[in-house]
């Protein structure tokens, strides 16, 4: 069974997180072996840089700074787990990749989507998603839900003018590439939710595995 490389995209508040082990079972209970992993984050420096790039006492953080911390972990990303992880064969299903890059870096913060293109093939070379899980729902609701789980993080605490940017950005990034998107209506409860993530995943089991 070919290698894969799965990612998971949304606003604050979309779900993410809790549909991470769904996905992981459901491709588990198809023969498939699973890395699970997340961005910023995956590794020891890159949960190091997660830490500061959600402080709160950052605020004073420039967007070109915030880019090239994401990127930094990223590149550590790639190299450490996820190319020897589908290298050997397992599958990698990923919390937000570059894509979650374009979308905040690029149409929250306003920064150069051709820059961000030229950091993506420099630093990652060919390697892109082969499928990625957009859950989306509105920014109020995002936010709303987002609200309830503790005390916000640094981008948490952004107007919802730059989310609304944000979401843009997703839904542009998949009209573009409607052969690796796959937009979910994030606004279902968890069931319905994870049973569309599931139809997705057999059909891609399917015609992939």
């Amino acid at each position: 069974m070919n290698a894969r490389f799965i990612t998971v995209e949304g606003v604050e508040g979309a779900g993410k997180s809790t549909l991470i082990d769904a996905v992981r079972a459901r491709l588990e209970d198809g023969g498939v072996d699973v890395v699970v992993t997340r961005e910023p984050g995956g590794t020891l420096l890159g949960e190091a840089v997660r830490e500061i790039l959600l402080d709160n006492q950052q605020e004073d953080m420039v967007p070109e700074a915030e880019l090239l911390l994401m990127f930094a972990a990223r590149v550590q990303h790639v190299r450490e787990i996820i190319t020897p992880a589908l290298a050997a064969g397992r599958w990698v299903v990923c919390d937000r990749f570059t894509d979650a890059t374009y979308a905040y870096q690029g149409y929250g913060r306003g920064l150069s989507r051709e820059r961000i293109g030229w950091l993506e093939d420099w630093l990652q070379g060919e390697l892109r998603p082969d499928l990625t899980l957009l859950l989306d729902l509105p920014v109020d609701t995002g936010l709303a839900r987002a609200d309830g789980r503790g005390g916000p993080d640094r981008f948490e605490t952004e107007q919802e003018a730059f989310f609304e940017r944000v979401r843009e950005g997703y839904l542009a990034l998949a009209k573009a590439q409607p052969e690796r998107f796959r937009r979910i209506d994030a606004t279902q409860d968890k069931a319905g939710v994870r049973r569309d993530v599931n139809l997705v995943l057999d059909e891609y089991l399917r015609n992939h595995g």
